[in-house]
This record gives structure tokens, sequence and C-alpha cells, in this order.
């Protein structure tokens, strides 16, 4: 500013015509340097004085509450950041423990199916065992009873086949021994 200034003031002073002022330009004639020099220091003054001290502190407040406003956000995104990498971790472990109670009640679960399984398999196994004694002593039943009509069938109809025969009856213990005897040789070969 004081080298325009130092410019203005030699310009003032000089006594120099020059060719262009004789021409009709009267910014360059010397008789109106002083008022334009004035008017032109009180405007840059005026101009100067508006822009330091209304726009350039309203610029500079506009600069810095966006400055303030970006600090604030980023260290609110930091905050959330923190926060939002600490609810990963809580959740990662919940899924962890999660993982962990379901493997502990399938195991728990299997354990007591295997268990109830064996259970009904032991009681299915005696109620077969049962069952298959009673079919046994059921059939040892049959078979004394079946050795027993067999013989007395056989002392029947050998006794009818004697009389058709001979047409004279025989003495039935005589008949009983035959078929006695008889049974005892063939029929362990059947039974």
């Amino acid at each position: 500013m004081r080298l325009f200034l130092l410019v203005v003031g030699i310009f003032i002073t000089s006594q120099i015509n020059l060719l262009a002022a004789e021409a009709g330009m009267p910014q360059l004639d010397p008789t109106y340097w002083a008022s334009q020099a004035f008017w032109l220091i009180l405007l840059f003054t005026f101009l100067y004085l508006a822009l330091s001290r209304t726009f350039i502190p309203k610029i500079k407040e506009c600069i810095d509450d966006r400055e303030n406003k970006i600090k604030d956000d980023l260290d609110e995104a930091q905050k959330l950041k923190s926060i939002a990498e600490e609810k990963l971790k809580e959740y990662e472990i919940t899924i962890e423990n999660a993982k962990k109670d379901v493997l502990k009640i399938i195991f728990k679960s299997k354990k007591k199916l295997s268990s109830e399984i064996q259970n009904k398999k032991k009681e299915f196994e005696k109620e077969i065992e049962l069952e298959v004694k009673s079919a046994e002593l059921e059939i040892k039943n049959l078979k004394s009873e079946s050795l027993a009509n067999i013989s007395t069938i056989s002392e029947e109809m050998t006794s009818k086949i004697i009389e058709m025969v001979s047409g004279v009856p025989l003495n039935q213990s005589s008949i009983k021994a035959a078929v006695l005897e008889s049974t005892k040789k063939n029929l362990g070969k059947y039974l």
C-alpha cells in the first residue's frame, strides 16, 4: 500500500505535460491528479475498511464454524465408530456363547435321547425275552399234550384197526404197551 501511495505522490508532484492530457483525457491532466488521488485513496480506504472490518470477519467466522463443525462431526464419528466396534465385539461374543450353548444343548439332547433309546431297547428286549419264554413254555406244553393226545389217538386207532381186521377186540393194556414202545422209538425222529 505504501508503494502505491508513493507512486501516486510522484505522479502528482511531477510537472510533466502529458500528450494525452492535451487531447482531452482529463485523467492524464496533472491539474486533476490531486482530486483523483484523493478519491482513489478514499475509495480504497473505504473498501479496505469494509472488507477488513465486515466481510473478512464474517467469512473467517463461517470458515471457523465449518472447521469446528467438521471437527465435531469427526469426533462424533470416531465415538460412534468405537461404540460400533464395541457392539460388534459384544455381538460376536454373544454369537460364540450362543453357539456353545446350542452345542451343549445338542450334546445333552443326544445323550438323553441315547439313554432313552437304550432304556426302551432294554425294555423291549425284556418283553421279547418274556414272550420267547412264554412261547417256549407254550410249545413245551403243546408237545407234552400232543404226545399224550398222539398216544391216546394211536391206541384208539390201533384198537379199532385190529378189531376190524381180526374181528376180536384186543386187550387195551397190550395195545397201550405196543403204542408206547413204538412212540418212544419213532417219536424222537420227528420232535
